[in-house]
């Protein structure tokens, strides 16, 4: 799976081995600036202008939850091995852990 993001705020879920359009995630207030999926490829984060993270379910393209807490753009989002936190780095000079399951 490849995900790439638009200026129209949408982030779009391609299948690599037929590169069909799989799912349109829209939700996003600013441009995506990173993006990464969990190990398992069931989630997907996107950092965007608008100082939030998203967590997206990929199977069903539901929006999980928002993450609220930098006070700048999102640089950088990195899941762990095991999916249970994700780091982010924000131009406010500040990196921080999430809970994956709360968004804490």
């Amino acid at each position: 799976m490849l995900a790439s993001a638009s200026y129209d705020n949408t982030i779009r879920l391609w299948d690599t081995a037929t590169g069909q359009l799989r799912q349109t995630l829209e939700g996003d207030r600013g441009d995506a600036l990173s993006a990464a999926f969990s190990p398992d490829s069931k989630m997907l984060a996107s950092a965007s202008y608008d100082n939030t993270i998203r967590l997206w379910d990929t199977a069903t393209g539901q929006l999980r939850q928002t993450l609220e807490g930098h006070s700048g753009d999102i640089w950088s989002v990195a899941f762990s091995p095991d999916s249970k936190m994700l780091a982010s780095a924000s131009s406010d000079n500040t990196i921080r852990l999430w809970d994956t399951a709360t968004g804490t």
